[in-house]
């Protein structure tokens, strides 16, 4: 029995995609092909596909928007399992907090916030992910992470069983939860906000919308900060300090807008974006003798 027909007895054929190139699905816009990329609108659909996995020793990879992740250009054998369709956002019942599927994307759920009058989300406006990708590593911007606003998680295990985390057991840390330490796909999560101005939310977010335009490389793909803050220090400040803003490989360049943004110009392969990433961090060690961690998740195999 072929990937297609393993699917098909789970989703519609419209939603399984085969030999799918990864550059479609991530913000780099560059990596290899998955040999089966589908979409899953619930958690019904997801506990079902896992099972049918299973069943079929077929190994899964869980992505939301690619907006954090380098695919290598050797691509993904198995099934990529996009979220992004899981994309439900109501308010609870007091209407001080906004229930959202893992495959909402953060501006959407800022959007949503702003437009019922709650604050304490507008930093995350311009973080191009999801809520589930976010909660994984404590997504945060302009001094505000989602650990702050998180009442709680539903977290679903590799046999298809859910249980809610609250947001002290997540444990979350600095680009970091218990999510990320341990395993389990986040399906949803709760957010405790606070009654604001809605006018006031709006300005605040164009406010930081007009910051990030003005600082970071928005008009070329790019993975967002392409390396962890190391403690103590600033990466896009030891990065250019090292010599490297504007450092080139092929078409994966080192902005020259913001140092901490490696972008692709057009046509970067992975393995270009790679190599960039190595020598600027030995770049960096060798100048200031700080080990840069890269933010970006790496995943697929090498050509």
């Amino acid at each position: 029995m072929d990937l297609r027909e393993i699917l098909s007895a789970v989703l519609p054929a419209e939603r399984i995609l085969t030999d799918e190139p990864m550059s479609a699905h991530t913000t780099f816009r560059a990596g290899g092909c998955a040999d089966a990329f589908v979409t899953v609108q619930s958690e019904k659909e997801l506990t079902r596909l896992l099972a049918a996995a299973r069943a079929k020793y077929l190994p899964c990879v869980i992505v939301g928007r690619g907006s954090n992740l380098l695919v290598r250009d050797g691509g993904i054998r198995g099934l990529v399992i996009c979220l992004e369709g899981m994309n439900e956002l109501t308010l609870t019942e007091d209407g001080t907090g906004i229930r959202a599927g893992s495959g909402t994307s953060l501006a959407a759920l800022a959007a949503f916030a702003r437009d019922h009058a709650l604050k304490g989300l507008a930093f995350a406006g311009g973080i191009p992910g999801t809520v589930g990708g976010g909660l994984v590593m404590n997504a945060g911007a302009f001094g505000g992470e989602l650990k702050g606003v998180t009442e709680s998680v539903r977290v679903m295990d590799g046999d298809g069983s859910v249980r809610v985390l609250s947001g002290e057991e997540m444990a979350f840390g600095y680009r970091d939860s218990i999510v990320k330490r341990r395993g389990g796909i986040i399906t949803g999560a709760e957010f405790r906000l606070e009654k604001g101005d809605r006018d006031e939310i709006a300005a605040v977010m164009e406010e930081l919308a007009e910051k990030r335009r003005e600082k970071q490389p928005l008009n070329y793909p790019s993975a967002g900060s392409t390396w962890k803050r190391p403690e103590g220090y600033f990466a896009a400040k030891l990065i250019d300090e090292a010599g490297c803003r504007g450092m080139r490989v092929g078409d994966a360049q080192i902005s020259e807008k913001h140092a901490g943004f490696l972008v692709n110009l057009g046509h970067a392969t992975a393995s270009d974006i790679q190599a960039l990433m190595r020598q600027v961090e030995k770049r960096v060690l060798e100048h200031s003798g700080v080990q840069l961690t890269p933010e970006v998740v790496i995943l697929g195999e090498d050509l």
